[in-house]
């Protein structure tokens, strides 16, 4: 094995030691699988889990601290009827108790589940490698499910622990083109490791030789085979095999008072294995020495005065001579395959761009906290492959792309500059491909107060994103996101009990798959705006409003709960000592209450508040308004509800296009209070003429009229119960906010009036 490429050695059995031994010597490392009953109905009998549970620490403890042993595979596909008898959360709590137990008797060793297929839907967030056997052997069919099995594994590596060919029913060339080709696939798509299934044609189950297929690489003779030329070929060539069309790159660092962080980034770009890079780095005018470090460790420095991160990036794209371009901050070390990732996935999909997953490293107690603490910089993925979003930390395009859209908008100074590229990208018509394996650590923020200063940046970038995007935003001031957050710990918290599972009848179905939404409006207590209604409610409850005590003690309860939730869904790594795992959770739960705070400060400082305008006032009744434009050229509907939409954004309204599905066209937005959609018809009348009507109907979003509605309640109880001075102070309130929603109203429904009047002008 170790004269062919071979590293690893699977058994489905505990070792002994002689063979541990032997393996050492010959510089192979062993993943241990630990077999037991887990083909029949194990958890209807508390003796016999309590024996596999048993079964596991005695076999890790036999092999515990060996130099040979890679890890620990505490079960092995587990079959589909019989998850399905025990139901899906029983079966996962217990494969986390066989983890447990592991970690218990070696704490410093990999362990795993080896799962399949079949029963895809398990969630195992504590594992510390996935593994899945996978037999697919069309290898297009091999990538698609391998970037969803990623999808899966999130932040941890993933390992195909089974794949191969058997050659009794396939035939030995067969077998040898397809082993290649899979093993080329899965390391090209970012996996690990790969398990080839077999060594050797002779295998046993249950004390019973098979006979009836040959998996192996070499016979039962130990006679090679054709697939160990395949075999030899890949593992020779990890993770890429030789080529030469790799596109020249230049990696763009931005940095602006790094000094703490740039020297290692710098070296970290430098061991990259790539054949054609170039390394510049943009000094926006630091003064902390941030770039002479870099200059220092054998970077290209190029320094500017302080203009922002946007122009500190589009500075460095017009000195770059790279066919791509690569992004990574000055606080990120890249893995030394980043670019090859990158490249090769920019090259297969066709994209515009590409990005790919930031992890932060081990570090000290605050930064491992603010690590798995809410608001850091996250895609957004539209599916296994697409994403919508790539942070501006892990990014690459081709110059050709970055040219086209001109670059970086220089209004985004801090952040914000990632996501406007990538919607400007979309708009023009390009895509967005993710990376799994292109991986950089990024350090998190070592202090609180670095991390509130940085959450108070994005919020102001929110600010100024929902500014030039309205369409992108709801009524809220939230982003409208098509794709799915990854990472998202409090939407699987809370959206657990919203899954179902693909089965198939009889449990039959060969790949088990979740769907369904996560939380929705669970996770609404830890957004900024939840913060402005616990001080409503604490100045309400000083004025004497009956009720607005408790209720305020409930909605801070709902804030405790949800950052609660958020601390006990993070994975922590399990050889932490509990002084210390109890330090980061008890500091995480602190900033997730604090970063909605600190958001809410950077949004309000910028204009995004639940009580900002947009467009002229005007004084009208909110009623349904009809109007209609004659016109003697004909255009299509389409152009006309353009044209519509242009003459609004000339109005400073903001305006969001309807989808295919809706049956308005546009929805005219003043506020957040009220809006108005527009419908329009087009009539014919013969030789070119046209009849286009627009019907304005104001429209107010719920939370509008829930909070009308509570004011009101609040304001008639008041007064119900003699608190005059609180029910003044609730009456004025009410009558602030109805009057508002009235205006905005009335805006809304009068603004496509008067620019259907331009239409018809023009």
């Amino acid at each position: 094995m170790a004269a062919n490429g071979v590293n690893t050695v699977r058994t489905y059995t505990v070792p002994p030691a002689w063979l541990l031994e032997l393996a050492a010597a010959h510089r192979l490392r062993v993943l241990v699988g630990i077999p037991w009953e887990q083909h029949v109905a194990f958890l209807d009998d508390r003796a016999r889990a309590r024996a596999i549970v048993a079964t596991v620490r005695r076999s890790v403890r036999a092999c515990a601290g060996h130099p040979a042993v890679l890890g620990y595979v505490v079960g092995n596909e587990i079959p589909p009827s019989i998850v399905r008898w025990h139901g899906r959360q029983r079966v996962e709590r217990f494969i986390e108790r066989l983890y447990r137990a592991a970690k218990a008797e070696d704490p410093r060793a990999l362990v795993s589940y080896a799962s399949f297929p079949s029963t895809e839907f398990l969630d195992l967030p504590f594992l510390d490698v996935v593994c899945f056997n996978v037999f697919l052997e069309q290898p297009d069919a091999l990538t698609r499910y391998l970037a969803r099995l990623h999808t899966l594994a999130g932040d941890r590596p993933l390992i195909v622990s089974e794949l191969g060919l058997d050659s009794r029913r396939n035939g030995l060339r067969a077998q040898e083109a397809s082993l290649g080709a899979q093993l080329q696939r899965a390391y090209e798509g970012g996996c690990a490791g790969c398990c080839v299934f077999a060594w050797a044609d002779e295998w046993h189950r249950g004390g019973e030789e098979v006979t009836d297929w040959d998996f192996g690489v070499v016979g039962r003779d130990r006679t090679p085979k054709p697939a160990l030329n395949a075999l030899r070929g890949a593992f020779a060539h990890v993770p890429f095999a030789p080529r030469t069309d790799w596109p020249t790159v230049s990696v763009v660092v931005c940095t602006y008072n790094g000094s703490e962080t740039i020297a290692a980034c710098v070296e970290g770009v430098r061991a990259l294995d790539y054949p054609d890079c170039e390394l510049i780095v943009v000094d926006d005018g630091s003064t902390d020495g941030a770039g002479e470090l870099a200059a220092a460790h054998g970077a290209r420095v190029i320094r500017t005065e302080n203009q922002g991160l946007s122009a500190a990036r589009n500075t460095g794209t017009a000195a770059a001579r790279g066919e791509v371009i690569a992004f990574c901050d000055d606080d990120c070390v890249p893995d030394p395959q980043w670019l090859r990732y990158l490249a090769s996935t920019l090259r297969a999909g066709g994209d515009a761009g590409v990005g790919g997953p930031n992890v932060p490293p081990p570090d000290t107690l605050i930064a491992d906290s603010v690590g798995h603490a809410p608001g850091g910089p996250m895609h957004v993925l539209v599916s296994d492959t697409e994403a919508e979003h790539i942070p501006g930390c892990n990014m690459a395009f081709w110059r050709a792309t970055l040219e086209q859209v001109g670059g970086f908008d220089p209004r985004f100074r801090v952040a914000g500059d990632d996501v406007d590229l990538c919607w400007r990208i979309q708009d023009a018509g390009g895509t967005l491909g993710f990376s799994p394996a292109a991986l950089v650590w990024h350090r998190a923020r070592r202090s609180v107060t670095g991390y509130l200063r940085q959450q108070v940046g994005y919020g102001r970038a929110e600010a100024l994103l929902e500014r030039k995007w309205p369409e992108r935003y709801n009524h809220r001031g939230h982003v409208s996101w098509s794709g799915t957050v990854y990472g998202g710990k409090v939407r699987r918290c809370f959206g657990r009990r919203q899954w179902r599972v693909y089965h198939g009848t009889g449990g039959s179905g060969l790949f088990q798959s979740v769907y369904g939404r996560g939380g929705g409006a669970a996770a609404f207590p830890l957004t900024p705006e939840w913060h402005l209604v616990l001080l409503g409610l604490a100045v309400a409850a000083l004025a004497g409003v009956p009720f607005a005590l408790p209720l305020l003690a409930a909605c801070v309860v709902a804030v405790v709960a949800q950052a609660a939730a958020w601390t006990f869904a993070i994975v922590l790594p399990t050889p932490l000592p509990r002084q210390r795992r109890l330090g980061v959770r008890t500091l995480v739960l602190a900033l997730c209450v604090l970063q909605p705070a600190a958001r809410l400060w950077g949004r309000t400082r910028h204009g995004l508040t639940p009580w900002r305008r947009h467009g002229p006032r005007v004084l009208a009744l909110p009623r349904r308004r009809r109007t209609s434009v004659w016109s003697e050229h004909w255009h299509p509907a389409e152009r006309w509800v353009e044209r519509l939409r242009d003459e609004l954004d000339e109005r400073a309204a903001q305006v969001v296009h309807g989808d295919d599905f809706d049956t308005w066209d546009l929805e005219v937005r003043v506020g957040p209070l009220a809006s108005a959609r527009v419908r329009v018809a087009v009539e014919e009348h013969g030789r070119g003429r046209q009849l286009v009507r627009l019907c304005a109907q104001p429209r107010c979003p719920a939370h509008a009229v829930a909070a009308g509605a509570a004011l009101i309640a609040l304001t008639t109880l008041a007064a119900l119960r003699g608190a005059t001075v609180a029910a003044c102070l609730l009456g004025a309130l009410s009558l602030w906010l109805l009057g508002g929603m009235a205006l905005q109203a009335a805006a809304a429904v009068v603004l496509p009036g008067q620019a259907a009047a331009r239409l018809e002008d023009a």
